[in-house]
């Protein structure tokens, strides 16, 4: 980001606004997640998936070792983009919070409720000195009163509400895929095919199940669950099965 000389002073600290009425520490903080690993989420009638390509960028890495996506409690589950370090942070406070909601209202948290909080707190860390944002963004799943709901915090705090969404370096790319075949009648078996849709586009058609992680909440069991790696290779297997003899769409996705 090109700053002008008298601009300069005003990304040395979270609390002071540049002239024009930008913060320019959140705005570094966007720009962590916008060079972090992909991840999607897709809104379907009967449920939620998550995926992330976790990109190994070396073969002496055990893939197993990369968490991107994280139970919260039985019926929510978050992927994360942005440093990993700061999304493991934000994942142990919303299982506190999960849990203190059990404890004093003997119910499960809400979806929104939990989603607002973690908005709250990543607030809070751009509004006070000697602190700096959260680099991360967060894609929250789960289901309320039957209800798939998808929610988008970034580290400004601020929270959307999505059918399908993105974050990371490959988010461009994945809306595309969205905004064009995503229908809102369609089961969960097709909602991770149309993200395996996106994964092929954004990888040029080098899909790695191992590098892949897949996590889905139904409206039947209402449990967030993760595919093992046998399950993800399946819905890999499917896609490069679809796009046989075909050459890969170009990525127009930010590397």
């Amino acid at each position: 980001m090109q700053m002008s000389a008298p601009q300069m002073g005003y990304d040395r600290a979270i609390t002071v606004f540049s002239p024009d009425g930008r913060l320019f520490q959140v705005e570094y903080a966007r720009e962590a997640v916008k060079r972090g690993t992909t991840a999607a989420g897709i809104k379907a009638k009967d449920g939620v998936v998550l995926l992330v390509d976790k990109r190994i960028t070396s073969r002496l890495i055990e893939a197993e070792s990369i968490e991107k996506i994280f139970q919260i409690d039985a019926h929510i589950g978050v992927a994360t983009s942005g440093l990993v370090a700061d999304a493991r942070t934000l994942v142990d406070r919303a299982r506190v919070e999960a849990q203190v909601n059990r404890v004093s209202f003997d119910e499960p948290i809400g979806v929104e409720v939990i989603a607002k909080k973690i908005c709250d707190h990543k607030q809070t860390y751009t509004q006070f000195g000697g602190v700096r944002p959260y680099g991360t963004a967060v894609l929250i799943a789960g289901i309320d009163d039957n209800n798939p709901r998808l929610f988008e915090t970034d580290p400004s705090g601020a929270l959307l509400e999505y059918r399908a969404t993105a974050i990371g370096a490959g988010r461009n790319s994945f809306m595309e895929t969205f905004e064009a075949n995503y229908s809102d009648d369609m089961d969960i078996d097709s909602a991770i095919m149309l993200g395996m849709d996106a994964l092929y586009n954004v990888t040029e058609g080098k899909l790695d199940a191992s590098t892949l992680e897949v996590g889905i909440i139904t409206t039947d069991t209402k449990e967030f669950r993760k595919f093992s790696n046998e399950e993800v290779e399946n819905y890999v297997n499917k896609e490069l099965e679809k796009h046989k003899g075909e050459e890969p769409e170009e990525s127009s996705g930010e590397e």
